[in-house]
């Protein structure tokens, strides 16, 4: 694609495939400046730049409710330019950042600075707030002066919060002020060593693992919080079949109880420890076949809402310490997560891949009630365009984050992202120069 000198561009002959409207069908798109203007079976227009996406699916830009930036503190890690970048390369236009930085984003001025450096960055790039003064489960952070700054919601992601008390009370607090809450649940009474789920790999790798009891039993704790404040809580990075379980019972009740999965969960299981080592260590813990094959099913029928990354950039020398000595938990998920998601849901016939989609786009942006996850006239131009049938093995070159901490390199996936487009802006093409 050369750079665009015209003010308008015209997208051609794509797949439209739009969950809000359940559009599918091929259509031309017309963009002009930041928003949709047109959109019909044939568009001409001689002032428009022409991408040509014959063959090829043009969704709304993906949303992703969790990440993690590492910006400011750990930017040996990552930065927000270079977690956009890792972004766009995944066909995202919109990601929410975690609160867990250093200083953590506990009080206005810290996420001030983060929402006025986002602003030049080719996504959106949006912040969360903690719910406790530095996270530590005790006192709450003044959420009425962080819902002013902006804060598009509130987590202590990272750490679950342990006591019922606070948690109650913050729950009451946001649902006053109209905001969700977003919540680890791992009960840390219940883990003996993070990032492998206890059981028998973790039994031949000497340490105690974490139970899925810490994760299902804080998860009906909040769920029955929810229930008595009417608070919209999400369940972080979901790894338990038995909280599907518990979360569809929940939901039954009226709670306004959300879910999220990432694709590592849905693809990988605590066998693939003993192969990928500390790439594989992540919190919640990868657990058994059983469970994956749940997340899935919750999935299918609505339970989960989202899928996410939970994008966990760390440096190779703090992975090289390995699962025994002290690595960290986590790993990227950006520029692979849409290939993961299709080739675990759609290639083996679980999911539609406008379903998938749905997941990845509206989904998002109703949890946090954002005016997105659409193709609509009138809307922000924000899409991705990408082919479901190419197969590519995935490799460092592939990454743009400024960490490659992944478990997924040579594996061979199904689908790739060819543009990115956010603001009418092409802001990534594959294997092509965009100005």
């Amino acid at each position: 694609m050369s750079i665009r000198d015209k003010k308008m561009l015209l997208i051609k002959n794509g797949r439209v495939i739009d969950p809000k409207t359940k559009t599918n069908a091929i259509l031309d798109i017309l963009i002009d400046e930041d928003k949709i203007i047109k959109i019909d079976e044939h568009i001409e227009e001689e002032n428009a730049d022409v991408l040509d996406a014959t063959n090829l699916i043009v969704a709304p830009g993906l949303i992703d409710n969790h990440v993690h930036f590492r910006d400011p503190g750990f930017t040996h890690k990552e930065t927000l330019e270079t977690g956009a970048n890792a972004a766009k390369a995944g066909g995202f236009t919109t990601v929410v950042c975690m609160g867990n930085t250093k200083p953590c984003v506990d009080n206005v001025e810290v996420l001030q600075d983060i929402q006025k450096r986002a602003e030049s960055l080719p996504i959106h790039v949006l912040q969360t707030a903690n719910v406790t003064l530095g996270m530590k489960g005790k006192e709450l952070t003044n959420m009425v002066s962080l819902k002013e700054a902006g804060t598009i919601g509130f987590t202590d992601d990272g750490v679950p919060i342990s006591d019922p008390k606070v948690m109650l009370e913050a729950m009451r607090v946001a649902k006053s002020l109209n905001m969700p809450i977003s919540l680890h649940e791992e009960d840390p009474a219940l883990v003996g060593s993070a990032g492998v789920n206890a059981g028998p790999i973790a039994d031949s790798l000497g340490i105690a693992g974490a139970s899925h009891l810490a994760e299902e039993t804080i998860t009906a704790r909040d769920c029955l919080l929810a229930k008595e404040t009417g608070c919209r809580i999400d369940i972080q990075h979901l790894s338990s079949g038995t909280s599907v379980d518990i979360i569809r019972f929940m939901k039954n009740l009226g709670v306004d109880v959300w879910t999220e999965v990432t694709p590592q969960h849905l693809t990988l299981t605590e066998e693939d420890v003993l192969t990928q080592g500390a790439n594989a260590k992540v919190n919640p813990p990868l657990r058994s076949e059983t469970d994956r094959m749940k997340l899935i099913e919750g999935l299918v029928d609505g339970t989960i809402d989202m899928i996410v990354t939970d994008h966990a950039p760390h440096a190779k020398e703090e992975k090289d310490k390995g699962i025994v000595h002290g690595a960290p938990s986590g790993m990227i998920g950006l520029e692979t997560s849409l290939a993961l998601s299709l080739t675990a849901l759609v290639e083996p016939g679980f999911m539609k891949v406008e379903d998938v989609i749905e997941k990845m786009t509206l989904k998002p942006a109703e949890f946090y009630r954002m005016d997105k996850g659409t193709i609509t006239v009138g809307k922000d131009a924000d899409l991705c365009i990408f082919d479901e049938n190419e197969q590519w093995i995935i490799s460092e070159a592939d990454f743009h984050s400024k960490s490659h901490n992944s478990p997924f390199i040579g594996r061979r996936v199904k689908g790739r992202v060819r543009y990115t487009i956010c603001g009418g802006k092409i802001v990534y093409s594959h294997n092509q120069e965009v100005a």
